[in-house]
């Protein structure tokens, strides 16, 4: 995963956790999973716009 192994992994884990807690960390979970989420529609409906206008 982006050229990282599972030691540099483990210590993002860590300074994150002691950055935001181990309470705030689900939430922004989720909330980056809901970011996503809609980035991926908004580029799967900017391309179906794209090719409806290339017929």
């Amino acid at each position: 995963m982006f050229g990282l192994g599972w030691p540099e992994i483990g210590v993002i884990a860590v300074v994150a956790i002691l950055i935001f807690g181990p309470k705030k960390i689900p939430e922004l979970g989720n909330a980056m999973g809901k970011t996503l989420r809609s980035f991926k529609e908004g580029m799967k409906t900017s391309s179906d716009q794209t090719n409806s206008e290339q017929e």
